[in-house]
């Protein structure tokens, strides 16, 4: 339409005009969503289908590897290929010495509530004791029975504490020291596995069956 056109236009028909442009916007507008919708909810369909499956496919590549590894620890034990100190940890290499799998003992240490007692002891008796007369190795030591910030100890730093058991024989440090050794143990999580392949260079490379690693 034309300005001369508009212009010989009543005001009803102008609005007439622009309610009728307007709905056929929202009309255009409307089809656009919906389109841009289904287009969307296909997308996430297909891709929770397809994550379904793996998902359900590496659950199974699980139990078949926990069942088949545990049948291969049986036969290495038979016959004295696993170290004696294994705790179900082990490799099994491939006769062309180019595909090789590891099953990693996975574990969590955990403190029972005698580490809380044990600790306490051993706060005591740094305040007490020994930050007053040697501030250095005070300021030193006491990081290592600080927990960390989910709550817990770190048994890196309780390990260093605990080698230095020697240094006094005051009852609060002997005493806490032996309480921090029997409230430690260590759960079994689980087992998990890597597959790695020698790449041309010789260097053993990682299968990426972890999502984010790809």
């Amino acid at each position: 339409m034309t300005q001369l056109e508009a212009s010989e236009m009543t005001v009803e028909e102008l609005k007439a005009l622009l309610k009728e442009k307007t709905e056929k916007q929202r009309k255009e507008r409307e089809k656009a969503r919906k389109a841009y919708e289904a287009g969307r909810d296909m997308e996430i369909q297909d891709l929770m289908s397809e994550a379904s499956y793996l998902t359900e496919r590496l659950e199974a590549f699980k139990k078949n590897c926990h069942e088949r590894m545990d049948n291969q620890a049986v036969k290495l034990a038979e016959y004295g290929e696993i170290r004696s100190n294994s705790k179900g940890g082990f490799s099994i290499t491939h006769s062309k010495g180019n595909l090789r799998i590891t099953r990693i003992r996975s574990t969590e240490p955990h403190w029972d509530e005698r580490s809380t007692k044990g600790t306490a002891l051993i706060k005591e008796f740094l305040y007490d004791f020994v930050k007053k007369r040697d501030v250095k190795t005070f300021e030193m030591l006491i990081p290592f029975i600080e927990k960390n910030k989910n709550g817990d100890l770190e048994y890196a730093k309780v390990f260093i504490l605990i080698q230095k058991e020697d240094l006094w024989d005051d009852p609060r440090w002997i005493e806490g020291i032996k309480l921090l050794k029997e409230s430690y143990s260590i759960n079994l999580k689980g087992f998990g596995y890597e597959f790695k392949s020698l790449d041309e260079q010789g260097k053993w490379e990682n299968l990426k069956l972890n999502f984010s690693a790809l």
